[in-house]
């Protein structure tokens, strides 16, 4: 079969061996920093997702497969179902998009998600190490919420050589100075079930047109630090937060902490990608509201 997408790569590359001679159709999706993502028509009409990638580490799928399992368990989310999962694939239920404008389908979302964080943990952190992107996510337990955040979802990073190349030592010591003064800055809350990289993309929707979630790297974390990715990077309509405030009330001053709670984002994106888009800029500017 030829390359559809004309980019001279061979379009079934990890493809599960099962399906070989069942594919009728691909249709390049977007994967993020890791995966090659194609969306598969089988010939009996059956869609599905495959994700494969030969720089894969090798417990990557695995992990993203528990975290939907747990997602839908213990968060009861919504999540695709695993049909397959190896050391370099994933393959799962395709599911929709999340539909252009729906103020009903993110009222929805905004209350799925407050189910999840009104699940709660006695630590912060997870029982393995995880991965965000191709980069460890650290996530040893700590008692401590503030002491996680700083140690485990900012300063880890600025050790990252593409994080050392876009910030200078003024900006290096404004986040280190921001982590010491996180107690008097966030209030924190309790360790709750965390979705883990919960932006408007990872919200897709069933066939039914109900809010489904993808691409997990669940933890136990604040609640708050969960919704600044939601807040900061290409915000839902406001009817998700307003559902969410009726089943889950939000803290006095939660919007102005989003920006604050973001960095994690903002420096693993500088980590795998270096000065790319606005990032620094915006790493700066919580420096100077915060630091």
């Amino acid at each position: 079969m030829t390359d559809r997408d004309g980019g001279g790569r061979e379009p079934w590359r990890g493809l599960p061996s099962a399906l070989v001679g069942e594919v009728v159709a691909d249709e390049p999706l977007s994967g993020g920093a890791v995966n090659d993502v194609r969306r598969l028509t089988l010939a009996d009409g059956t869609r599905v997702v495959l994700k494969s990638s030969e720089q894969a580490p090798p417990d990557l799928y695995a992990q993203e497969a528990e975290g939907l399992r747990v997602l839908r368990e213990q968060g009861g989310l919504r999540t695709p179902r695993v049909i397959e999962v190896s050391a370099r694939h994933l393959l799962l239920e395709a599911l929709e998009p999340a539909p252009a404008d729906g103020d009903a389908f993110w009222a929805e979302a905004g209350r799925a998600v407050a189910r999840l964080h009104a699940v709660r943990g006695d630590r912060f952190g997870w029982h393995a190490e995880g991965w965000l992107g191709l980069l460890p996510q650290t996530n040893a337990w700590t008692d401590d919420g503030h002491a996680f955040f700083a140690e485990h979802r900012v300063l880890r990073y600025l050790r990252e050589p593409k994080v050392r190349a876009a910030l200078d030592p003024a900006d290096l010591a404004g986040l280190e100075r921001i982590c010491d003064r996180l107690p008097r800055l966030v209030p924190g809350g309790p360790a709750v079930l965390n979705h883990g990289d919960l932006y408007q993309g990872n919200v897709v929707a069933t066939s039914d047109g109900a809010p489904a979630f993808i691409d997990p790297a669940v933890c136990w974390m604040w609640a708050e630090s969960e919704l600044s990715m939601m807040y900061c990077t290409g915000r839902p309509p406001e009817s998700f937060f307003a559902a969410y405030h009726e089943v889950l009330p939000l803290s006095d001053g939660w919007r102005e902490r989003m920006p604050l709670l973001h960095l994690r984002e903002l420096i693993s994106t500088i980590a795998h990608f270096g000065a790319w888009g606005d990032c620094v800029p915006q790493v700066r500017d919580v420096i100077r509201r915060f630091g």
